[in-house]
């Protein structure tokens, strides 16, 4: 499956701040960063609840907010870039 992985975390606390940098590394371990808090992600079903669970364990339900998308498979392959974009290799292997 593909998803696309948005996230907004508060930073204004050194508590904040770290659950950011937390947040951005169990992203890196599965997906490519396209842009500052978005990621696209190709996984299984399994990988996926693996990853929601790690990301609820780190935010804070009441300052923080992750959004996930499922999208169709294939879809990131017809995405349109403007500007300086990222190419991520979804067909290739993912090394952390």
């Amino acid at each position: 499956m593909e998803l696309l992985i948005t996230y907004d975390v508060e930073t204004v606390t050194p508590e904040g701040q770290r659950r950011l940098r937390q947040v951005a590394k169990v992203c890196e371990g599965i997906g490519y960063r396209v842009q500052k808090s978005v990621f696209e992600v190709v996984c299984d079903a399994s990988q996926r609840l693996k990853l929601e669970a790690n990301l609820r364990d780190i935010i804070n339900p009441d300052a923080d907010s992750i959004r996930i998308y499922q999208l169709d498979r294939g879809t990131f392959g017809q995405a349109r870039h403007l500007g300086a974009a990222v190419e991520p290799p979804h067909q290739g292997p993912l090394i952390v």
